[in-house]
């Protein structure tokens, strides 16, 4: 059996069992008056307790016409840019707020630099690069010690190069919400402030200047995007011809019979990025109170890690219901314009949320981490901040192995311990590969996915899902999920040794330091939960990469 869902250009095709698994679910929510109440704001969907937060949360679904008026705004922005010579725009923010903007500049093909990393190597490469030519855009929706670490870095390297305080505002562009902390500062310092939409929730602001405004300044169009939201729109309201409505359903009756790994692929959506905006939406907006769907960003449909388990639900972007192949055998598939898309996927995790009984829009666990990062780098009478180093359970060449000596009692190097922490997983858990590193010069980090994920169904009957993330990005995205969702996860972080590193002005600590900070903060809170992590430490990154694949290879 299949269902095809389609309005305004997006349709959201559920084959199999996953028809039937969602239209008791569905029927319950048309029931309930949902599609209505949610498109008119009602904050009383997801229960008494999280009405309050929900009630100053719901602005996204006016995004479509409400961030009308920025068009204009940044068309002028633009325009001052490039009068001023500055055609190389940098987006700088470590918050969440850049995965909307980075699918939007990719895309539409509009040259954005997307600086979401506190690695020193990264963010020096990124300062090296055509000073001259550089506009700023620093993005705040949640204020973070890394995005003020960026601020402080870009202002001190630009005047390096030799730009005078009074020419300093013409190299910054600021988004963030009025009457933040971070925008009356820039306000202060002269910098142009696009405000976002204060109503409106991080994960949710993608059609906010958040997600817009980086890449029209690169520039994109962003009209597209707005047009293609404003026609799924009206179908928000409908009972049944509303696609959105029809992949909540199935999102949250998945989850509730069990199946509660959302294994992404792209298959010739033409719109990069967008598998890993899900992601975000998806885990940051469900994992919490122990419940949840954890995203899986695969490859493609031929990855490891795609091939159907008892507790996966598979979901191929931009198959059309007529194409052969993979596509068939998953059980969702969704296909639209970008703009479309992310109110879809909002909407849908938003309709997830109150079938599964969690609040989509308060995030708890993501402050833990922030607030460990925050106590490793106090210290007294300004002194640089101490990290303590534990001793290795395993040596292997150019690669430490931190973690539980009992776990790698016996075993003889990398290879062994990467087993050892296989079979750690637990039963209907999944393992997640958390780096960080530099993600351009240590590109080849993210491959520890796919391998893994191949080993796991060579040692494991049933394998777990393998998720790989960027820190400190990932602290925004599956970050909440693995704290505050289902407590089935095993963790394996990567960190490595500065060979370059760069101050933080009017702090004590330096990039390297603030980077390792984040890393540990966010290892404290998993292992504060009891659950399996390690740490694999590069003593020098580019053999420890490469000893890390062939290790897994």
């Amino acid at each position: 059996m299949t269902s095809v869902v389609t309005a305004g250009g997006t349709s959201v095709t559920i084959r199999g069992v996953v028809v039937d698994e969602s239209e008791a679910v569905l029927n319950r929510l048309v029931s309930d008056g949902v599609p209505r109440s949610l498109a008119s704001g009602n904050a009383k969907l997801w229960g008494p307790d999280a009405a309050p937060e929900a009630a100053r949360r719901l602005g996204w679904l006016r995004l479509p016409e409400s961030s009308r008026p920025l068009v204009g705004r940044l068309a002028e922005l633009t325009g001052r840019a490039r009068g001023a010579g500055l055609d190389r725009v940098v987006l700088a923010g470590t918050d969440g707020s850049t995965v909307a903007a980075e699918a939007v500049a990719r895309s539409s093909g509009a040259p954005l630099t997307v600086l979401d990393t506190t690695d020193p190597h990264r963010v020096a490469a990124v300062l090296a690069d055509r000073p001259d030519r550089t506009l700023v855009v620093l993005s705040v929706k949640q204020e973070t010690v890394g995005t003020d670490a960026l601020r402080r870095v870009f202002e001190e390297a630009l005047r390096a190069a030799g730009v005078p305080d009074r020419e300093l505002a013409r190299r910054f562009v600021v988004l963030a919400d009025l009457g933040t902390p971070v925008a009356d500062l820039a306000e202060k310092a002269g910098y142009p402030v696009v405000p976002g939409a204060p109503d409106t929730g991080g994960r949710f602001a993608a059609l906010s200047a958040f997600g817009l405004a980086p890449a029209a300044l690169a520039g994109a169009d962003v009209t597209l995007l707005l047009d293609a939201a404003a026609a799924l729109l009206p179908a928000l309201q409908q009972p049944y011809d509303n696609p959105a409505l029809a992949l909540g359903a199935a999102l949250g009756a998945s989850a509730l019979g069990g199946r509660d790994k959302l294994v992404l692929a792209d298959q010739g959506s033409g719109l990069p990025g967008l598998a890993d905006w899900v992601e975000q939406v998806v885990a940051e907006s469900t994992g919490k109170d122990g419940k949840g769907v954890l995203p899986v960003v695969v490859e493609g449909v031929a990855a490891p890690g795609f091939a159907l388990t008892g507790d996966m639900r598979r979901v191929i972007l931009g198959s059309r219901p007529d194409e052969p192949g993979p596509a068939r055998e998953a059980g969702v598939s969704v296909a639209g314009p970008l703009g479309a898309q992310f109110l879809l996927w909002q909407y849908a995790v938003a309709v997830a949320g109150r079938v599964l009984g969690v609040n989509p829009f308060d995030q708890p666990e993501v402050r833990e981490s922030e607030d460990n990062t925050a106590a490793l780098l106090r210290s007294a009478e300004g002194e640089a901040p101490t990290v303590i180093h534990g001793a290795p359970a395993v040596v292997d060449d150019a690669v430490e192995v931190h973690g539980p000596a009992e776990l790698f009692r016996g075993v003889q190097g990398l290879s062994d311990a990467m087993d050892r922490l296989v079979e750690r997983v637990p039963e209907h858990g999944y393992l997640a590969v958390m780096a960080y590193l530099d993600p351009v010069g240590d590109a080849g980090a993210a491959e520890a996915r796919a391998l893994l994920a191949a080993r796991a169904a060579r040692l494991r009957r049933q394998p777990p899902p393998v998720t790989f993330g960027w820190g400190p990005r990932l602290l925004h995205t599956t970050g909440q999920y693995h704290k505050g969702g289902r407590q089935n996860g095993a963790f394996l972080q990567i960190t490595g040794e500065t060979t370059t590193d760069l101050p933080v002005p009017g702090r004590p600590y330096t990039l390297g330091q603030l980077q390792l900070a984040q890393a540990f903060g966010d290892l404290r809170a998993l292992r504060a939960r009891g659950r399996p992590a390690v740490r694999l430490h590069l003593r020098d990154r580019a053999a420890g990469v490469e000893q890390l694949r062939s290790a897994l290879a």
